[in-house]
């Protein structure tokens, strides 16, 4: 694998201590366009086995813009953090980096199941991975964790800012004409009209782009 990934942390904390550690790496996300030309795009998901025992990390990376699957890599581990709401990363980040770390070459932008800075501590796990993998990253969240918007129009690429005490966190999408939207912030390196378009671009059909059902179908088995 050609790029490192950054120790900044230990995984062994307590839920208190992780909080604090988003809070201590939130300076670090970047929400300002810093990627080159995107060819591989990554999409990300969690999964768990044995009652939620093993948690099983996926990564599917596909082509970019014709969306071709073109490698995928699972990696299981033992869940070693318990299930808290906005801190997930905590939970699902290290089966997630065992599975990057086994690609031919890193992606050039990652699509992850969940938030980006549309999070409490403006840390979900889009931002984390991307500040440790230091890579272009958005969330593509199916469900609101915080913030507040106004009535979203029903035709597919509409969207509107999704906001929280003045402070503009992301953007509620409409993916698909008369579904549910979807929740997408910057996660590292990427700005939000720019992860817009490029989650509108992996989504040419469904709700969900096409990383995030390739990665989906990998992480459930």
């Amino acid at each position: 694998m050609s790029f490192s990934i950054q120790k900044l942390h230990p995984w062994d904390v307590t839920p208190a201590e992780a909080a604090a550690i988003q809070q201590r790496l939130r300076g670090r996300v970047e929400t300002a366009d810093r990627l080159g030309p995107v060819t591989r795009v990554a999409g990300v998901d969690v999964g768990f086995e044995e009652g939620g025992r093993i948690t099983r990390g996926a990564v599917a990376v596909l082509s970019f813009p014709d969306l071709a699957l073109v490698e995928q890599a699972i990696a299981r581990r033992p869940t070693s953090f318990p299930y808290v709401p906005g801190l997930l990363s905590f939970r699902e980040v290290p089966a997630v980096l065992e599975a990057l770390q086994q690609l031919s070459a890193p992606p050039d932008l990652l699509l992850c199941d969940g938030q980006g800075t549309a999070h409490p501590r403006r840390f979900g796990i889009a931002c984390h991975l991307g500040v440790l993998c230091d890579l272009p990253s958005i969330g593509v969240a199916k469900t609101r964790l915080i913030g507040r918007h106004d009535e979203l129009p029903e035709e597919k690429g509409a969207w509107v800012p999704l906001e929280d005490k003045a402070e503009i966190l992301g953007a509620v999408l409409r993916t698909r004409q008369g579904v549910a939207p979807l929740y997408i912030s910057p996660g590292h390196r990427v700005s939000l009209e720019t992860a817009i378009r490029f989650v509108l671009a992996c989504t040419p059909r469904y709700r969900l782009p096409e990383t995030t059902r390739r990665a989906h179908r990998l992480a459930s088995g």
